[in-house]
């Protein structure tokens, strides 16, 4: 059975399998463009560096607590009222700490902090050197209020309700400092605190901020709007509630009021703030939503960038949730009149070449929104000649990328790479899925790529070009063409190696929506892109690897001396390159070609693993884990045909190494089990010799897991919470053993507690964890049902109630495992049929049902119907026509015969079950291609049956609603 693994969210991370993107497959040479950041709040980290290691960890707040060590001459004064002055002793030995804490050595610090931190007046000194003491340097004022912030984070309920009030007090009336880092420092205080439930308990805040933006002292109303800014970002919902009577109903038209303010920076406070509203469609934004329009018009024009930028995102969220209010003005935001720009000028085109690169990318969004609509064509179709040449320039790097990229470094192989260039790697758990016609198995629609650039992660133009371009693409499809193949020409032949390369992109950002229309050129184009994979660049020869894997389809589909083993020769050539960012392409690229190319590599395969093989002493740490993941696709595209002694003999002893060398802590061992698992299951009986260490580990880290588990649970204050992704990589291992050694795990399985541990797991909290479980099930009720059915009574329970489609890999899986078994037990299934069956078919009738998910379904239907007709078959009606609709585009295989066998024996158990909607199980019956002679004849003698219970003159009118195709099918196949 293949499988496949569920895209999580998006993560930015190297292609590894089962971890993919929406629709976007980002260059191996930029972070992943899975989705770009969303235009909604965006939350900061206003974390001071010094800040974070001093303040984060403060201890309980002792009201109670007396200190364990005496932190010197510190007063103890009563914290009480206002009027509250410091003892001068202590306040030189705060102003020492906040010193002290700015050099690299905090770890004195920290522990005199922790002590400071025992005396309840300890934060009024805090706020005392932010807000007053203004002799003091603007750093150390500063991070006064960032360790304070910090103590209100961690324990602000704790604070005796003197010193809380002081500082409230505090931060209000010093919210206009002439510091403007004072002031932004006050307002992430305030904003602190109001996160920790105190909105509703400071009803004077939000009247006194909003009060303020009316003084004519423009710090105080800067102050009050950047502490209002930040509380709009962090409590947008609850300022649009009745806890606080909605308080928006009076905020929002007081902002719009300041985006005609004199301030530049008034103005952008303003529009920011009313941006926090927009993606949640707050009611008093509703209200106003013409007049804040309205004024956006009027500042799309403005001189400051900032300004521009927040026009800019504003119009990119209003394009998402209130595109009614945008398309009576549509064609002013494209062509609004610029005043620094020719009278033709547009507005969103100028501001996509901003000089400004943040407002640049915010108008960039515009376009990649815009194609999500389904406006868009309409309304693009025009400007699509100027559009496509400023995506097209916005996809180069700029000198700072190049800089950041390491850009001028040709060979970096022998640099060790740095942990932070490892980015956190998560396993998806295994998921259960059946092959399909005109498709290739293991759900590899799924398993979409990811890519990362270790320092261009964040979102910036270039990706936001290239994401703009590609969903345009899908768009418009050949219609594009006209606009871009001109330009094409000269990119792609260009002298200078950055422009080169920004035509590659382009061409591998337009390869899913154009394909068609670009058949014809590939043939030239093609062994160019492969001559690009020697480029003297580096980054010439990572994004030609990319681009390359995104027509793979189309050069497996030529015969292959033709593109393919070119392609693979150079792709190979690259694995072993000198530089690891293209090592790094070229391993992604090769996966995603051994995915389309299958068997087609069988012939290549030693030449194939000699390279993969020596990779493995040449490769820095990141890259090897990437090596794992095109070895792991690899056995998983050729299965089979990688079981010969030669090949054993070259793969297994590197890999074998690995696994020796890793602790069961090292998180490394997620990709190399991935890569096992595939490898066991294709090596078959030829991972015999292998199997007993790499089982009982895999036991080992199971039993581990659980046992972390059970002690954290038991005592949360003593133990941390275990890594779960360990045992949810074993148990997907363990299934693989088992996929792939079928009956000689039952030797490892009888000498094994792994039924025991599989009963906990099957009840563990975390959903991937069962999910896995119920794979391994399913895999060692085929190979050893003998050790399985022992437990079958305490099982099925557990599986019943995990029949529930809210987590459908869960779900998926667990009838998976029940249909299988069905097989095994036979009759003596009976009396835990009522235990799964209406759940069973409840979600075959569950509207938006995933296919994989129905599919599965209908195959354990059927299959619980060929073992118990009696028990299942009064049930018929209520599930007949959507299992035949669910199996219907199923290859033939073993499954699919079982619950065909399941549904005819039904039917003679119930035949007026299948009567109001004959015409889909005729439909279905029509999907075989060649079915087995036995379950041919039952088929015969049910069209038969019907045909002759009706009547020949009943049969024909039946038959005239059958599309020609199906009454072909069964008239040759049939006879009816």
């Amino acid at each position: 059975m293949a499988r496949f693994h569920i895209p999580p969210p998006a993560l930015p991370t190297p292609r590894l399998r089962g971890r993919g993107w929406r629709s976007w497959r980002g260059p191996r040479t930029w972070a992943g463009v899975d989705r770009r950041p969303p235009p909604v709040r965006r939350g900061r980290s206003r974390r001071h560096a010094s800040a974070s290691a001093l303040g984060a960890q403060p201890g309980s707040h002792p009201e109670t607590q007396r200190p364990s060590a005496d932190p010197g001459p510190y007063p103890c004064s009563s914290p009480c009222a206002m009027d509250w002055q410091p003892d001068e002793q202590g306040l030189q030995q705060v102003l020492q700490l906040l010193k002290d804490s700015q050099s690299p050595n905090t770890a004195t610090q920290r522990i005199k902090l922790k002590q400071l931190n025992q005396f309840p007046d300890f934060n009024n000194y805090l706020i005392f050197v932010l807000t007053r003491l203004k002799s003091e340097d603007e750093p150390t004022r500063s991070l006064s209020g960032l360790i304070l912030k910090n103590n209100v984070k961690a324990h602000y309920q704790s604070f005796p309700p003197p010193v809380a009030d002081f500082i409230k007090q505090e931060c209000l009336n010093n919210i206009g400092d002439a510091s403007s880092l004072i002031r932004a420092t006050i307002g992430i205080l305030i904003t602190t605190i109001a996160s920790k439930g105190e909105l509703q308990m400071w009803p004077e805040l939000l009247p006194q901020l909003c009060n303020l933006l009316n003084s004519e002292d423009y710090n105080t109303c800067e102050g009050a709007f950047g502490a209002l800014q930040k509380i709009c970002e962090d409590s947008s919902e609850l300022l649009d509630s009745d806890a606080l009577n909605r308080p928006l109903n009076i905020m929002i038209p007081k902002f719009l009021q300041f985006f005609k303010h004199c301030s530049p920076k008034i103005r952008s406070h303003a529009i920011a703030c009313v941006n926090q509203f927009i993606m949640d469609r707050a009611q008093a934004l509703m209200d106003n939503i013409d007049t804040f329009i309205e004024h956006l018009f009027a500042l799309a024009v403005d001189d400051d960038p900032e300004v521009r930028k927040n026009v800019c995102r504003a119009l990119v969220m209003l394009l998402e949730v209130r595109i009614d209010r945008l398309i009576p003005h549509m064609h002013s935001i494209i062509q609004v009149c610029m005043a620094k720009a020719s009278a033709d000028g547009q507005y969103m085109l100028q501001r996509t070449q901003d000089h400004d690169e943040n407002v640049a990318l915010e108008a960039c969004e515009f376009w990649l929104t815009l194609a999500e609509q389904p406006i868009c064509k309409e309304v693009l179709a025009s400007h699509l000649v100027q559009l496509i040449p400023i995506l097209v320039n916005g996809m180069k790097y700029s000198e700072i990328d190049i800089i950041l990229l390491k850009g001028d470094v040709e060979e970096d192989e022998a640099v060790p790479d740095s942990e932070q260039d490892i980015k956190p790697r998560f396993h998806k758990s295994r998921t259960v899925t059946l092959p399909h016609e005109a498709e290739r198995p293991d759900g590899s629609e799924d398993a979409e790529d990811d890519d990362d650039d270790d320092a261009l992660s964040d979102w910036n133009l270039r990706k936001c070009s290239a994401a703009a371009l590609d969903v345009l693409a899908n768009v418009f499809r050949e219609e594009l063409l006209p606009h871009l193949l001109p330009l094409l020409k000269g990119l792609l032949f260009h002298p200078e190696w950055v422009v080169k390369e920004s035509g590659i992109l382009v061409l591998g950002a337009i390869a899913e929506g154009c394909m068609q229309g670009m058949v014809p050129y590939l043939p030239e184009l093609i062994p160019h892109l492969i001559q690009c994979l020697s480029d003297k660049k580096a980054l010439v020869r990572s994004i030609a690897c990319w681009t390359l894997s995104r027509y793979a389809h189309w050069v497996v589909s030529q015969p292959p001396d033709m593109h393919l083993k070119p392609l693979m020769t150079e792709l190979l050539k690259r694995i072993l390159d000198g530089n690891k960012r293209v090592q790094e392409a070229a391993c992604s690229a090769f996966a995603t070609l051994e995915e389309e190319a299958c068997t087609e590599l069988v012939p290549y395969l030693s030449y194939i693993l000699d390279t993969l093989v020596f990779a493995f002493g040449k490769y820095q740490h990141k890259n090897l884990l990437i090596l794992y993941d095109a070895i792991g696709t690899l056995a998983d595209s050729v299965g089979h045909h990688l079981n010969q002694p030669e090949y054993i003999q070259k793969l297994m002893p590197p890999l074998i190494q690995k696994w020796n060398e890793l602790k069961d802590e090292d998180k490394d061992l997620f990709p190399l089990l991935e890569c096992l698992s595939s490898v066991a299951t294709a090596l078959q009986s030829g991972f015999l010799p292998y199997c007993e260490p790499v089982y009982q580990r895999c036991v080992t880290l199971v039993q581990k897991t659980l046992a972390q588990a059970m002690m954290y649970t038991q005592h949360p204050e003593q133990y941390e919470a275990p890594d779960k992704d360990f045992m949810i990589v074993a148990l997907d291992l363990l299934s693989g053993l088992a996929e792939g050694l079928g009956g000689h795990v039952e030797q490892l399985v009888a000498r094994s507690n792994i039924m025991t541990l599989l009963f906990q797991c099957m009840q563990d909290s975390m959903p991937e964890v069962r999910q896995s479980s119920f794979a391994l099930l399913g895999d060692l009720t085929k190979a050893c049902f003998i050790h399985v059915k022992p437990c079958i009574a305490e099982f099925m329970p557990i599986l019943g109630t995990n029949l529930n489609p809210e987590f459908i890999s869960v779900c998926n899986n667990a009838t998976w495992a029940i249909g299988e078994i069905c097989m095994q037990m036979g009759a003596e299934m009976q009396p835990y049929v009522q235990m799964v069956l209406n759940n069973l078919v409840e979600i075959i009738n569950r509207p938006n049902t995933p296919k994989t998910l129905l599919e599965n379904t209908a195959i354990t239907i059927g299959r619980l119907g060929y073992v118990c007709p009696q028990e299942v078959a009064p049930m018929l009606q209520q599930f007949i026509r959507p299992w035949c609709t669910s199996l219907r585009n199923i290859r033939d295989n073993e499954e699919k015969d079982s619950a065909f066998r399941g549904i005819c024996m039904m039917i003679g158990v119930n035949p007026g079950g299948v009567v109001q909607d004959f015409i889909f199980f005729c439909d279905a019956v029509a999907s075989w291609v060649s079915p087995k002679d036995d379950l041919r004849d039952m088929f015969y003698k049910i069209l038969h049956g019907f045909k002759d219970q009706v009547g020949e003159e009943n049969w024909q009118q039946f038959s005239e609603q059958f599309p020609p195709l199906l009454k072909e099918r069964l008239a040759a196949f049939y006879g009816v």
